[in-house]
């Protein structure tokens, strides 16, 4: 079952590489907060990635006022900043770390959620230069709480908000028919492993380039109508979640691979003749 609804989503697995990742939660733990880089070498610009993740829902956390500071055995190499906002919860900053290969420290205060003012939290993070190595715990990988659903950002990032209706039919689908069987919720789960594993990182690439978000809403606006039609339909057991799940599959499969195939046989037999 989980590899037919996998089917459905080969439009949207182009995982671009990201490197190293750490998440840690602020003092009092009221936000969790998630870096990621590729490896930093002295005295180059690198981009440090920085997701601000709501503890109790595992979405990221829209609304974020923070100051960054970066140093290295006690002299500040960057910031600290004055107090930023991102109003997408995610953000990359391009910081240089110019005092040689060692472990420098990264701390981000945490002043405000939502707009509203809140009592100082940081997190510090250790981030390696060069080839060394930090203490730093491994990452354990924020999963999304299905239960609760988690956010839906790749739609969220093509559609502009989570008010758009493609979003809210993608939601709709997930908690009142799958999350509903057992098969929608084992689905589910295994989707979010693999989903929010890259999600962010597409999110932001929409976000920054405008091109790429237009390609992407191209690829998967046939999807996402294809799968509206399930919220018309009873899908109250195993064997009917089954039928429209491979219904649907034969569908995309058409749509993303029979139509191009199709279009491609049919220039080659006009340019043949």
């Amino acid at each position: 079952m989980k590899f037919l609804f996998a089917l459905l989503l080969i439009p949207l697995l182009v995982i671009p590489a990201y490197g190293e990742s750490q998440t840690l939660p602020t003092e009092e733990g009221t936000l969790d907060v998630k870096i990621t880089h590729e490896p930093i070498e002295s005295n180059e610009l690198s981009k440090i990635k920085i997701d601000f993740i709501n503890p109790f829902t595992q979405k990221i956390q829209i609304h974020i006022d923070y100051a960054v500071t970066v140093s290295k055995d006690g002299e500040t190499v960057f910031g600290p900043t004055p107090l930023i906002h991102t109003s997408e919860g995610s953000v990359k900053i391009p910081i240089q770390f110019n005092l040689g290969e060692g472990v420098y420290s990264l701390g981000i205060e945490i002043k405000g959620i939502l707009f509203n003012p809140i009592p100082k939290e940081t997190v510090s993070f250790d981030i390696a230069v060069g080839n060394v190595q930090t203490t730093s715990p491994p990452d354990e990988e924020i999963q999304p709480d299905v239960e609760n659903g988690g956010g839906c950002l790749i739609a969220t990032a093509t559609y502009g908000s989570e008010m758009a209706l493609e979003v809210q039919q993608l939601r709709e689908l997930r908690d009142n028919t799958l999350l509903y069987t057992e098969s929608g919720t084992n689905f589910m789960k295994s989707f979010n492993d693999v989903y929010y594993s890259f999600s962010p990182y597409i999110a932001d690439m929409e976000r920054e380039n405008p091109v790429f978000k237009e390609m992407v809403k191209i690829a998967i606006t046939p999807m996402i109508s294809s799968l509206s039609i399930l919220n018309y339909v009873d899908m109250g057991s195993e064997s009917e979640v089954l039928g429209y799940g491979i219904s649907l599959i034969i569908l995309n499969l058409g749509m993303y691979l029979g139509i191009p195939i199709f279009g491609i046989l049919k220039i080659y037999q006009f340019r043949k003749n």
